[in-house]
């Protein structure tokens, strides 16, 4: 394969996995061949900090000497829906519905992927905005860092404001200009 070093490809695959705190993970082609390494740098590029496994990716690839590497992002679907997510909340809304709620600028307050959810606030609010892992797969991420910058899709739950999507700051600006 060395007469192949240096080719650059459109690839379309699935996140076989992504961890942010190692700040990589590897994307499976769709048409087989070698795991496609994914770092954070080039995540980040597309204006995200993670991305939930099983997302379906579109990237640009490059050969090289250590395998074959994602140099850019060009989309990321979020992972299949298997079942409702569980939040009732959620549950009750369809995904119509939820698409017709505004984009709201917010920041995340903290994020704890281990307990599953964290909290945002929403640009010129005081109020916390709640984050719940489940709604974070369901939009395609896997974790958020404190301060980063988000567009969200806010709907008054039965325990107060909560995040219905949750968009990287850059793909909200993009949708809201559709």
């Amino acid at each position: 394969m060395a007469d192949d070093l240096g080719s650059m490809h459109h690839v379309k695959g699935h996140v076989k996995w992504f961890d942010p705190g190692k700040g990589f993970g590897f994307v499976v082609a769709e048409n087989g061949g070698p795991d496609i390494l994914l770092h954070m740098n080039v995540l980040r590029n597309f204006g995200q900090s993670s991305v939930a496994d099983g997302s379906i990716v579109e990237v640009v690839t490059h050969r090289t000497e250590r395998g074959v590497q994602a140099i850019e992002v060009v989309s990321i679907i979020p992972p299949p829906r298997d079942a409702e997510p569980p939040l009732t909340d959620i549950v009750r809304l369809d995904r119509h519905e939820i698409q017709q709620a505004a984009l709201e600028p917010a920041r995340v307050k903290w994020f704890d992927k281990g307990k599953g959810f964290g909290f945002a606030n929403v640009f010129g609010r005081s109020e916390d905005v709640f984050l719940h892992i489940e709604v974070l797969r369901l939009s395609g991420l896997a974790d958020l860092q404190p301060g980063e910058a988000l567009a969200l899709r806010v709907i008054d739950g039965e325990r107060g404001r909560m995040a219905a999507e949750v968009l990287a700051w850059e793909a909200g600006i993009n949708e809201d200009a559709k």
